[in-house]
């Protein structure tokens, strides 16, 4: 009996590299047959950090990809994942950045949310952020638990924010 090929699994937590490769790769082909289409020239890097592909985009003139606020690289995302779902079955959880745009961000976000949790501890109310993507709620939510406060989501989407509580 031929031995069935093995799903690697990272380091006993349960996630299939294989198929967040696999991901990867019908993310890579999506984005570089936009790419095509736009006719901008970027190169093409994959990985998988944690429980999702990571696909990024690195090149000269990538702002258009980007747009205001990441407004185009969010939406570029979501059609990835939609194109990537359409030959997986499944749900992605993929993470598409363009010219190091989401790097860029998370550190701004960090800068962020670790200041408002300071301004919270020092005044001890409440504070309440501008609305945000889901992204950046993650990062700024991280920001705010490693500061040792607790934040919230509240509102409705595309209006949803972050809320700092001071320590109880």
């Amino acid at each position: 009996m031929a031995d069935a090929p093995q799903r690697e699994e990272s380091a006993g937590t349960g996630v299939d590299v294989q198929e967040l490769e696999r991901e990867g790769d019908i993310a890579a082909d999506y984005i570089e047959g936009l790419l095509d289409i736009a006719d901008f020239d970027g190169d093409i890097d994959m990985d998988v950090e944690g429980e999702r592909a990571m696909v990024s985009v690195v090149g000269a003139t990538l702002q258009e990809l980007i747009g205001e606020d990441g407004e185009v690289l969010e939406a570029l995302q979501e059609l990835t994942r939609l194109a990537v779902h359409r030959q997986t079955g499944h749900r992605s959880r993929l993470m598409l950045d363009v010219g190091g745009y989401r790097d860029s961000r998370r550190n701004t976000l960090r800068r962020v949310g670790s200041d408002a949790a300071n301004e919270v501890k020092k005044s001890g109310t409440s504070k309440e952020l501008e609305p945000m993507s889901p992204f950046d709620r993650k990062v700024v939510h991280d920001a705010v638990a490693a500061a040792g406060l607790v934040s919230e989501s509240e509102g409705e989407e595309p209006n949803r924010y972050v809320v700092i509580y001071p320590a109880s």
